[in-house]
């Protein structure tokens, strides 16, 4: 005689079993948050914030026996202001948390998850700075130099020329020469990493490594590009449409930005009037926990003679 079997018996068998995992989704590693920003902390009150510049004196000439000329210098003010409010929210009804298995790991991760999403905001905001600044297909040219321009690797992707370019025309601009930063779209990793030049290591042995283990390492590149820290970031601004500069085309371009990190030479200035505040509280109508976490801040871009943007196809990989 048959024993016991599955048919017959279906009733004695769970057809789905819950485990106490959560699976989460991959995030993106967030690198600008104040680091890259000259941040403001004397600002006591209001929404707007006047810095004033001042240029340099230049020298004349002068004859023996004439009086000196008196210059004066050239003045300007920088307006900057706090026009950021962002909030992330989240409830949970009273028989969720009755009912569900996963309700207090789920209830501890709002906290942090709301707090990361306003800190993306914050990046998004940042890389966003230099293009939104900038005059859309046009070189806008600093001292006879470009500082927009249309990668100039195959099919619109980037090419080590660009950093060579990169830092002529910041030194055309008079940025100090140390610490200068790269962030850029995941597919200028990937075009460089399939250079012919690189990937043929037998006449460059010092990048022979980039073969084996690849160009980057997390969200940094191994080896500095001339002269520029590297970073990959997946929150550049994208264009919505193609834009040509200098008779070159980007269909799908995405805004890789250079700048420098030296200090007082930062091209973003930020001010966090309210850092991410939680509240929470019952809603009794609702039968529901409420969970709001809210910011305020303000970024501008300040020195826009120490930011690049490369524009490069991402259609291309």
């Amino acid at each position: 005689m048959a024993g016991m079997t599955y048919a017959g018996n279906e009733h004695l068998v769970r057809s789905n079993v819950w485990t106490a995992r959560l699976k989460e989704v991959f995030l993106d590693q967030l690198i600008m948050g104040t680091k890259y920003v000259d941040m403001l902390t004397d600002f006591p009150d209001g929404d707007t914030y006047n810095i004033p510049s001042i240029g340099q004196i230049e020298a004349q000439d002068f004859a023996e026996g004439q009086a000196v000329r008196y210059t004066a210098l050239d003045t300007g003010n920088f307006t900057f202001s706090i026009t950021a409010y962002k909030s992330a929210a989240i409830s949970i009804t009273e028989r969720m948390k009755q009912d569900s298995f996963y309700m207090s790991r789920l209830v501890s991760s709002f906290v942090p998850k709301m707090n990361r999403a306003l800190m993306k905001s914050w990046e998004v905001d940042v890389l966003a700075l230099a293009p939104n600044a900038q005059t859309s297909a046009s070189t806008n040219l600093i001292n006879g130099a470009p500082h927009r321009w249309i990668g100039q690797g195959t099919n619109e992707t980037i090419d080590v020329r660009d950093f060579a370019r990169a830092n002529y025309s910041f030194n055309k601009a008079n940025v100090p020469f140390e610490n200068r930063v790269a962030i850029v779209d995941p597919s200028v990793a990937y075009a460089l990493e399939t250079m012919t030049n690189l990937v043929n290591v037998s006449n460059n042995p010092h990048w022979e490594g980039i073969v084996t283990s690849g160009i980057s390492s997390g969200m940094r590149f191994v080896k500095n590009v001339y002269g520029f820290d590297t970073y990959v970031s997946q929150n550049l601004k994208v264009n919505t449409a193609s834009e040509t500069i200098s008779s070159v085309t980007a269909s799908a371009g995405v805004n890789n930005i250079f700048f420098c990190a030296a200090q007082d030479a930062l091209p973003f200035i930020g001010s966090i009037r309210q850092a991410p505040r939680v509240e929470s509280e019952r809603n009794k109508d609702l039968q529901q926990d409420e969970y709001v976490t809210t910011m305020r801040y303000g970024v501008k871009l300040f020195r826009p003679e120490g930011v690049i943007c490369v524009v490069t196809d991402t259609d291309q990989v």
